[in-house]
């Protein structure tokens, strides 16, 4: 089965410059590399689930301009449906600003453009293509009302919502009771809580009070410590895979691209979640955003390959 997603989200191209680390603010240090590279969280999610074998449809906006006509491009190599990506003359095409160190660690700066563009009104016309959707996939980089009003369409029709909160943002209660599956980060999840992350424990904690807000199901991605899955008062861990990390840029996206996929296809919650982790760990291996993604040959090969670095 290929389950059918759709990703309302955000399209930004990435500005990504390698750094032997991550500049103190009011400090200038000479860096390695540029590159440019297809990114938005909403755009990486939706070729993370259509290189793992989703049906994927967009709605989002770009600019009238070269960064919009290339994310195009690079959605529609991964056989995205962008029919319901709509170039917008009021405003340029989001891009991120990315450091990533040597490490593999990032920050990252977000100047949203188009994609603040994108209204609940916007929706209506697209709402075919959320109630005939298996998943929907949700993120932040939109104004908050339209992220609402896409959970709303779906959830009246029984279309499973996942909510991945970033860039972190306090949440009305509807929201967070609206959706199926939050997929936060540690970091996010210490945002969306007001919360100490700093263990297992404390995550747990802070999962915890958010499940108590008629939350179905929470998953807090751990990066190298692995994944929280939480469900009522039941908690299950399921561990990272080792690797030497280049650029954690996308590897959340993938997560979440790659779960929606394995729940769609029918795998529980737990078999999901393990293989998202190793989509996300492969990512965490490769430069830049999109270009990381793996195909599901990728996915397979690697997890064989783990597999066997692991008896």
């Amino acid at each position: 089965m290929n389950p059918r997603i759709t990703v309302v989200g955000s399209l930004n191209m990435d500005l990504v410059v390698r750094s032997p680390r991550i500049p103190r603010p009011g400090e200038t240090i000479i860096g390695h590399t540029f590159q440019t590279a297809p990114g938005g969280k909403g755009a990486n999610q939706a070729v993370a689930a259509a290189r793992l074998g989703g049906r994927v449809s967009m709605i989002g906006h770009v600019g009238q301009d070269t960064f919009g006509d290339q994310l195009l491009d690079s959605l529609a190599a991964a056989d995205v449906d962008c029919r319901y990506i709509k170039p917008t003359s009021d405003t340029s095409t989001g891009i991120a600003l990315i450091v990533v160190d040597d490490q593999g660690e990032n920050s990252i700066v977000v100047a949203s453009g188009a994609n603040m563009s994108l209204t609940p009104q916007h929706l209506e016309e697209y709402d075919d293509v959320i109630v005939s959707a298996d998943v929907l996939l949700l993120q932040l980089e939109l104004p908050l009302k339209t992220v609402i009003r896409a959970a709303q369409i779906a959830k009246a029709s029984g279309v499973t919502i996942i909510l991945n909160p970033a860039p972190a943002r306090e949440l009305p209660s509807d929201l967070i009771s609206g959706v199926d599956f939050l997929i936060p980060n540690e970091t996010e999840l210490a945002l969306l809580t007001e919360m100490p992350v700093h263990d297992i424990p404390q995550v747990e904690r802070a999962a915890h009070s958010l499940l108590e807000r008629d939350l179905g199901c929470i998953i807090v991605t751990l990066g190298k410590d692995g994944a929280l899955i939480g469900e009522s008062n039941e908690f299950a861990y399921v561990s990272p895979h080792k690797i030497s990390a280049a650029d954690t840029t996308a590897a959340g996206d993938a997560f979440v691209g790659a779960f929606s996929v394995a729940y769609g296809e029918g795998k529980s919650i737990v078999e999901a979640v393990r293989w998202a982790n190793a989509a996300g760990a492969f990512t965490a291996t490769k430069l830049g955003a999109q270009p990381s993604l793996p195909s599901r040959e990728e996915l397979d090969n690697f997890i064989w390959r783990q597999a066997r670095v692991g008896k």
